[in-house]
């Protein structure tokens, strides 16, 4: 299998689990007035509460239970206003309803399940999550924040992509994301060297104004 068939067949395994989990939280929400945006925020932001959660040691249903659950107390939290901008980050915020729900998870499997010793801190009940590090002795915050990046440019794109039009978009994939040579992106395409660079500056433009947004909220 080649490497685009493998990122096309992971893709699909992050559709379908975003489909299933989307339905389900959607079905939580439908007594709340905004329920769009909620579904925008879902969109935004699931793929990093999932990669985290994996990364702390979550199974994928595991998982996919903590974007549930943590979206859930995201909005709940809002409705009672909660959140205070003024404590910090909306990004710091989202790290640790992220953590807390994590730390749920581990508690819920201890419960269901008998866990190892290595697992489990039986005097402190310390979760996994609380302990974790990545293979090169990066922290938690460290993670979150590499994944936030991740998350933000790929949310980013996904805007981009429903704003420029489907032309535009497949020329920039092909020469700024793949970093395709301008004249095989010509040929592949069928396209005008023109139209190659217009595509590049205007989808790039979009881009910049998506991620930019994005991280303001980030940092509100």
């Amino acid at each position: 299998m080649s490497e685009e068939e493998k990122n096309e067949s992971q893709d699909a395994e992050l559709a379908a689990i975003c489909a299933k989990t989307r339905k389900s939280l959607i079905a939580k929400l439908d007594n709340w007035e905004d329920q769009r945006t909620w579904d925008e925020f879902y969109q935004t932001y699931w793929k990093l509460i999932y990669a985290v959660a994996i990364k702390s040691g979550l199974r994928a249903d595991e998982a996919s239970d903590c974007v549930q659950e943590t979206i859930l107390s995201i909005a709940k939290q809002s409705k009672k206003k909660l959140y205070d901008p003024e404590q910090g980050s909306f990004k710091t915020w989202l790290m640790n309803m992220t953590r807390w729900r994590i730390n749920d998870q581990f508690r819920k499997r201890k419960k269901d399940t008998s866990m190892q010793q290595n697992d489990w801190d039986d005097e402190r009940k310390t979760a996994v999550i609380d302990r974790f590090e990545d293979p090169n002795g990066m922290s938690l915050d460290r993670v979150w924040d590499a994944e936030w990046r991740r998350n933000m440019a790929t949310a980013a794109l996904s805007r981009v992509k429903a704003i420029v039009s489907p032309k535009q978009y497949q020329i920039f994939d092909y020469y700024v994301l793949r970093e395709w040579d301008a004249g095989k992106v010509q040929k592949h395409l069928g396209v005008s060297m023109a139209q190659v660079y217009l595509a590049k500056h205007r989808v790039g433009s979009v881009l910049k104004k998506e991620l930019d947004k994005l991280q303001q909220h980030g940092d509100s």
